[in-house]
């Protein structure tokens, strides 16, 4: 088959650099938004902080078309040099296997010392030989982030075998496995949570009878104590309400995940720095927007003049023309990202208002019953931008106010019709649901049944099994395990 050549005509859409660049910066919150001016700064020369000087003369986007001002250069001469070594080729100067559209992500590196780390220096405090210490460690080793041993003993006596060489049995690593079980925090070690808990209530045992009750509970009748049924254990240990009262109070006292009490204590703080600032006065409700939003950046004069200057000279050998667009990419690049800064700036203050003045009657409140439902389409198509446009402003950006810090995505529900036919947002029938369940009797909890019964009665017309999905939405358990003594 023979080889021939064709022209053909189509089209396609491809996005600026621009154009990427904002949509990247769009969805930075305003900490990594400092960040990343910063680094652009050390990137690129031509970048300034500080207010745009006004001059008076016009200025033309050809830079080799522009007059030359009247005005002296402090700046240092220009050494082409310092820039290009004609020495070095092209391509050892730098190495990239990623495209220009990707995201770069970092993983933060996070402080702090591991209840496996803790253990480990627990064991040296041990009589241990090293035999009985390999073992310990490979146990360690073997935790989950709960502290839990989710491995079987003969599993972990064959690794010894084939990773570490060393020759045991079960009675051997079962007995290293009780050393473990006794050191801090208490309860590490444990291959189920009734065993967890059964270990921390032996360590609290003086001779207090509801402590020991407590730990007959957990010993025999640990399935009931987890599906509630305290009238079946009240009856089998013949005590009164008040003394199964008590020993299931201490029960709930213990820590059901030893090891994440560790992961909990050095895991760091995230600061919450808000985007926007609504305040309320005399009943009208003002915007503002975070400073670190709108950084005051400019294009370095000196980098105007040197390219002015090498622009009105003759270009006659390679390093020069090398050097004018080496000067005019950082220019261009300066240009670009400041005008990217800027309509991010607009693009946050215009999609904030309209969500300011579509939940105003929350903003003004402070109610969440006053929450109108609202999604990505309906501020999309108040402000004529991209839905995916408003949800890359949406992500990680805060906003105060004068009844608290709130995420944008909180604003966002879906919509319920009532009997009356008013759509209101699932936020206030979640509100509802939340205050039932907390001024409910804690012997006898709602069911979803007699909740779905308090929403008709006010006029929500609902499903049991929407109930049920907004109630598991709010992180609250069924009636059975809500039930308490």
């Amino acid at each position: 088959m023979a080889l021939k050549q064709q022209f053909q005509q189509r089209l396609e859409q491809r996005l600026s650099p621009q154009q990427i660049q904002l949509m990247k910066l769009l969805q930075v919150p305003t900490m990594e938004l400092d960040q990343r001016i910063k680094q652009e700064i050390e990137e690129n020369p031509a970048l300034e902080e500080g207010a745009e000087e006004i001059d008076e003369d016009d200025r033309d986007d050809d830079y080799e078309d522009q007059e030359k001002e009247k005005q002296e250069n402090d700046d240092d001469d220009f050494d082409i040099s310092d820039y290009l070594d004609d020495d070095s080729p092209d391509y050892k100067t730098s190495a990239s296997n990623h495209s220009k559209d990707d995201e770069e992500r970092v993983i933060p590196l996070s402080s702090g010392q591991s209840f496996q780390e803790r253990l480990t220096e627990q064991l040296h405090l041990l009589d241990l030989d090293d035999k009985e210490f390999m073992i310990a460690d490979t146990i360690i080793g073997n935790l989950d982030e709960s502290g839990y041993l989710n491995r079987d003993v003969d599993a972990l006596v064959d690794d010894l075998a084939f990773s570490a060489n060393i020759e045991s049995n079960e009675a051997e690593v079962l007995k290293i496995l009780k050393l473990i079980q006794e050191l801090d925090p208490a309860g590490v070690g444990a291959r189920d949570l009734k065993e967890c808990l059964l270990i921390q209530i032996e360590r609290k045992q003086d001779g207090d009878i509801t402590k020991f009750t407590a730990k007959k509970i957990l010993q025999d009748y640990f399935e009931e104590f987890t599906k509630k049924h305290y009238d079946k254990i009240q009856a089998k240990l013949e005590i009164e309400d008040e003394d199964l009262k008590e020993a299931i109070a201490e029960i709930i006292k213990l820590n059901p995940k030893p090891g994440g009490s560790m992961k909990e204590s050095s895991k760091n703080m995230q600061q919450i720095i808000p985007d926007f600032m609504i305040t309320e006065f005399e009943g009208k409700l003002e915007l503002s927007i975070n400073g670190r939003n709108a950084p005051d950046l400019k294009v370095s004069r000196g980098y105007e003049q040197m390219l002015r200057t090498y622009s009105e000279g003759a270009k006659t050998s390679k390093s020069e023309k090398d050097a004018l667009t080496f000067v005019k990419q950082k220019l261009d690049g300066a240009k670009w990202f400041i005008d990217a800064i800027k309509q991010r700036q607009n693009t946050l203050l215009g999609t904030m208002t309209a969500i300011m003045n579509y939940q105003r009657e929350f903003f003004l409140t402070g109610d969440e019953t006053n929450m109108k439902p609202m999604i990505l389409k309906d501020i999309a198509e108040i402000v004529n931008l991209d839905i995916s446009t408003i949800s890359r402003v949406a992500n990680s950006k805060f906003v105060q106010t004068n009844y608290g810090i709130y995420s944008l995505k909180y604003f966002f529900s879906e919509s319920l019709s009532t009997d009356s036919g008013e759509e209101v947002s699932t936020r206030e029938v979640k509100k509802i649901l939340s205050e039932a369940i907390a001024v409910e009797a804690k012997k006898k909890p709602l069911t979803d049944e007699k909740l779905t019964a308090i929403l008709k009665e006010k006029g929500y017309n609902i499903a049991r099994r929407t109930v049920a999905k907004y109630r598991e939405q709010l992180n609250i358990p069924v009636a059975r395990l809500r039930k308490e003594l």
